[in-house]
């Protein structure tokens, strides 16, 4: 069962409608997937079963989001707001949220899903490096800025020699030691296109481009 602070308990609902806005938010990707109103009942049944039971307004119960789909919400976490009348819900969704068939109900069936938390915390770690790259005075002893002192050519090397050891680990099958070399050699990258002037937010856009286009590449390929 996930953890429950006491502020769950600070949940205000509405005087007149009895009710209170829930926002559920994919764990895994962080995007926004639907929002729905909980009752004190609806609120408690979430809390116990750990599945997002909603109040539906059109139908006038208690309504659990998967009840006849299947695509279930199950609860990871739920905070409060400041103000005690909101209550947000990370939750992993066991199928498309959206009655439509897709990720989310703010999404149109052609729309791809939002970057997800893992993109998020590259971006923020890209962030970082740039600050480094920027300002070297504020940490002059960082590895990152000593990176950019000594220049393109050894941060291409370090690029190189992560991404070598990187395949090593996968054909060896070294499940255990892969991820951190995949996190040196993704670091690495990011060192390599904030010295190149190259914002990562566009190799999401190309991948993204990419994605969009028929699945042709394999022709192309040799």
């Amino acid at each position: 069962m996930f953890a429950q602070p006491a502020s769950l308990d600070t949940l205000r609902f509405d005087p007149v409608t009895g009710l209170a806005p829930a926002i559920v938010q994919d764990s895994a990707t962080g995007q926004v997937i639907m929002l729905g109103y909980v009752n004190a009942e609806s609120w408690a049944k979430t809390r116990e079963e750990g599945r997002v039971t909603f109040f539906s307004r059109s139908k006038n119960r208690l309504w659990t989001k998967g009840e006849e789909s299947g695509n279930f919400l199950q609860v990871n976490s739920l905070h409060v707001d400041c103000d005690a009348d909101t209550v947000l819900i990370m939750a992993t969704p066991a199928g498309p949220t959206c009655h439509r068939g897709t990720t989310s109900c703010f999404m149109q069936p052609d729309e791809l899903a939002a970057p997800s938390v893992a993109v998020g915390f590259l971006a923020q770690l890209e962030q970082l490096v740039v600050e480094r790259h920027q300002f070297p005075e504020r940490a002059p002893t960082s590895y990152t800025v000593s990176l950019f002192q000594k220049g393109m050519p050894k941060i291409a090397q370090k690029v190189g020699e992560e991404a070598v050891e990187t395949v090593i680990d996968a054909v060896a099958g070294h499940r255990d030691t892969l991820p951190g070399e995949v996190a040196d050699l993704l670091y690495h990258l990011l060192v390599l296109l904030v010295g190149a002037g190259v914002p990562f937010a566009e190799v999401i856009t190309v991948l993204q481009d990419r994605h969009k286009l028929p699945n042709t590449r394999h022709l192309n390929e040799k």
